[in-house]
């Protein structure tokens, strides 16, 4: 008679449970050692939620604040092309941990592009993908401890937003928008996704707020003006910063070297600085919502 099995499903399903407690464990180790958790997102896309991602992390970084920033937009990812980033992420031999790109001493950075071969090559997955990705992102990188991580999610309330707010109770929300109606439209969507996931959102930024002409110095309302005010006022939630558009900011970011690592000044750079005072003060009191285990799937 051959040998009974009848208990080896039960043993690899043991295996896998270890396995996925192992990495929540992990995750959870890497959550306790970062203090501020900002998820940066936007109703639309075309709102310019990249660059301000980029630009936060950037100004903390310079202020002396160890920051991480996590580009979980995996079917567009462009934080690698606005920071001149390439290069496939090491390992750490004896944690097995990836090691995120270290840009500067204070800003470390991890995007699905550096895992790419091909660039160009499209990302196609669905949901549940996503989710492990994301989670993968967050446990199986050596973040080691961080004053922020930044993370740049994809336009809309789908998966990749819904992720972070299910695996890191305490993440707050910056969400991005341009002053024209059709962006604070989506804009509002974005305000009850988070209210009704229990996201807090730290503020809300308004982008391309106005073009100063570099010849005459007079401010011109591509998009309008002040609707990120008037939209903060009526959900009644905090206007962090308004942003204006800024040629130099586009051209920097073509060439993958931010406006930051020059000679900085201009509206830009002063609006920008004013919204990282902001964040800094809205950020000051410790996180009301404790990290928890995150829920098993």
């Amino acid at each position: 008679m051959g040998q009974c099995d009848c208990n080896s499903g039960s043993g690899h399903g043991t295996d896998q449970h270890n396995e996925a407690a192992a990495q929540d464990a992990q995750l959870l180790a890497n959550l306790r050692q970062i203090q501020h958790k900002l998820l940066v997102m936007s109703g639309k896309g075309g709102v310019g939620k990249s660059s301000v991602a980029v630009y936060l992390a950037l100004a903390l970084a310079k202020r002396g604040h160890r920051v991480g920033l996590l580009d979980v937009d995996l079917h567009g990812p462009s934080i690698p092309h606005l920071l001149g980033i390439q290069g496939m992420f090491p390992v750490d031999p004896v944690t097995k941990l990836l090691i995120p790109h270290r840009y500067s001493d204070n800003l470390e950075v991890v995007s699905i592009e550096c895992l790419l071969e091909d660039r160009d090559a499209a990302v196609i997955w669905r949901g549940p993908v996503k989710h492990g990705v994301i989670k993968q992102f967050l446990g199986e990188v050596q973040w080691g401890k961080l004053d922020f991580l930044v993370i740049d999610s994809p336009p809309g309330t789908g998966d990749e937003p819904l992720t972070v707010a299910q695996t890191i109770p305490d993440a707050h929300a910056v969400i991005v928008t341009t002053p024209q109606e059709v962006a604070l439209a989506d804009v509002r969507k974005s305000i009850n996704f988070c209210r009704q996931v229990h996201m807090p959102i730290l503020g809300l930024v308004e982008n391309m707020s106005g073009l100063i002409c570099p010849h005459c110095g007079t401010e011109i309302n591509l998009f309008r003006k002040d609707g990120g005010a008037r939209t903060a006022a009526r959900m009644n939630v905090e206007l962090l910063g308004s942003l204006p558009f800024d040629p130099r900011v586009v051209e920097a970011g073509d060439a993958g070297i931010p406006i930051l690592e020059g000679p900085a000044d201009g509206a830009f750079v002063n609006a920008l600085e004013a919204m990282i005072v902001k964040v800094l003060e809205r950020c000051s009191p410790p996180p009301a919502v404790a990290p928890k285990e995150p829920e098993q799937k």
